[in-house]
């Protein structure tokens, strides 16, 4: 599954996407469940903008997980986004330490 990292400050994070449907490329009209390993503390806070940078709500998430086989730094969340527009969305994630972005491309 592809992975896709964060960058920011104070915070490292990875994701693993899972979108559902043949990948590559993600697709407008998607919906993309990733599950996030995000070092830090306190608690998680998720946003998505969409490629106008509205900001948009995440669909599901995110959910503490107890852990799985993705082996990066920190604990494990799980979140869910609707990519509805074609264009570049930026994933937010921030917690009291810190936040890091990143960036998808998507496609018609």
């Amino acid at each position: 599954m592809p992975e896709v990292r964060g960058t920011g400050h104070g915070i490292r994070a990875w994701g693993l996407m899972m979108p559902g449907k043949r990948y590559p490329p993600l697709r407008a009209g998607q919906d993309l469940k990733i599950v996030w390993r995000v070092t830090g503390s306190g608690p998680l806070r998720l946003t998505a903008s969409d490629p106008g940078g509205r900001e948009r709500a995440v669909v599901w998430g995110p959910e503490k997980h107890g852990g799985s086989s993705f082996r990066r730094p920190g604990e494990e969340w799980g979140s869910g986004y609707r990519l509805d527009e074609p264009g570049c969305w930026r994933l937010r994630l921030a917690r009291d330490t810190g936040a890091a972005d990143v960036w998808l491309r998507v496609a018609a």
